[in-house]
């Protein structure tokens, strides 16, 4: 494969997960009434569910990707991806299409998974940085499109048209896979899939104090986009009465994250890692205290060109800092990608489903609980980059990409 058929093939397995959350946030409230749930915060599990099925699997898809390879594990997690989509379309209830979403989270993990230990065989330091952003860009293409194709779906039909359509997608994208991702483990880098091997696999990532701290810091920052996630089809819909326009206003906004990624692709081989995402996480926590200041002393609702501006600036400083702090707790650990990749996403994704699980549930009527949480936790965020770098910030690791 070449280089852009490489980047585009990553960022479309690794949208297959927001694929699954982002589609379907038009249509909470029709799943809501369809299955019965009085508690409309109880709609948001739904995310959850997930997220809690994505994060736990992966701990398990990464010591498999590190002994037999990148693409078994991968389709593996691919049939079951696909096959729950299909099966939830069936789901005659809450509770079942819970567990489904459950079971699909494993599925999707796969990709998430092997996705970044490929990258990882490939790439690494700066380089790794710039095909990262460059992936989250492209990657970034989903969050703007699938709001708007779950709301064009339901034009046509119920709820249930979303799961199928999520399911012919993965279908194609397994197809694509399968045709042009060679394998790209290292037979150097092969680790047995024993008990001893997969806690010596972890014990590596574990006691490495840079990747574990990134790796604490990318989870709490992430848990603030979770909580918006959840909460978003309340804020937009019920604070901010934009009924039918939410995914246009849910697209522009991750248009400004995939701008940031471009952006970051851009300058990282210039200026590094951590001289881009410590600034960008600095900058994040000024405008987070200013955007939760105007929802302190400011009218109750904030006017929405003023809310969507902050929250705007936010999530493009956002950018910057989750595909480096990516890059920067993967960079060190290269022989053990996949058992990497797995803590990295297990953590991320268990603690910042957890953090924005605690935002979505908080939802009282107002976007405060949700802006109270992005202050909150990128100060967290930078707690842990502090600790990372020996409270040294904007020092360059690796020479500039020529």
């Amino acid at each position: 494969m070449g280089r852009t058929q490489f980047i585009a093939l990553c960022a479309a397995l690794m949208a297959l997960n927001a694929l699954a959350v982002d589609i379907m946030l038009p249509g909470l409230q029709q799943i809501g009434a369809s299955l019965n749930v009085e508690d409309e915060n109880s709609r948001q599990f739904i995310v959850t569910a997930y997220l809690i099925g994505f994060g736990i699997a992966q701990l398990f898809f990464g010591p498999v990707s590190d002994r037999f390879g990148r693409r078994k594990p991968l389709f593996f997690g691919f049939v079951i991806y696909i096959l729950s989509a299909f099966a939830i379309v069936f789901a005659p209830s809450f509770g079942v299409l819970l567990a489904l979403r459950f079971v699909q989270g494993i599925g999707s993990a796969a990709t998430r998974v092997v996705t970044v230990s490929i990258i990882r065989d490939i790439y690494g330091g700066r380089q790794m940085a710039e095909v990262m952003s460059l992936i989250m860009m492209v990657f970034m293409v989903v969050p703007v499109i699938a709001p708007g194709t779950g709301q064009i779906i339901l034009l046509f039909g119920e709820w249930h048209l979303i799961f199928l359509f999520i399911g012919i997608v993965g279908t194609i994208v397994a197809f694509w896979t399968w045709r042009n991702l060679p394998e790209t483990l290292h037979p150097e880098d092969v680790r047995p899939f024993t008990v001893a091997g997969i806690l010596g696999g972890f014990r590596i990532v574990l006691t490495n104090r840079s990747a574990l701290f990134y790796t604490l810091s990318s989870a709490v920052i992430l848990g603030a986009l979770f909580g918006f996630i959840n909460s978003a089809n309340q804020i937009y819909i019920e604070v901010y009465k934009l009924g039918n326009w939410f995914p246009l206003a849910f697209a522009g906004v991750a248009l400004f994250m995939a701008l940031s990624s471009f952006i970051n692709s851009r300058l990282v081989g210039r200026f590094g890692m951590r001289r881009l995402s410590h600034g960008a996480l600095l900058a994040f926590i000024a405008v987070n205290a200013i955007w939760l200041a105007a929802e302190i002393f400011g009218p109750e609702p904030l006017p929405f060109p003023i809310f969507i501006a902050l929250f705007a600036i936010s999530m493009f400083l956002f950018g910057w800092i989750s595909s480096n702090f990516n890059s920067l707790a993967m960079e060190p650990l290269g022989h053990v990608a996949g058992t990497a990749s797995s803590v990295l996403g297990f953590t991320t994704t268990i603690g910042g489903a957890a953090l924005g699980a605690v935002i979505g549930q908080a939802y009282n009527g107002t976007a405060l609980p949700l802006v109270m949480g992005y202050c909150a936790l990128s100060i967290v965020g930078l707690g842990f980059v502090l600790i990372a770098e020996k409270g040294q910030l904007f020092r360059p690791h690796n020479p500039p990409v020529k």
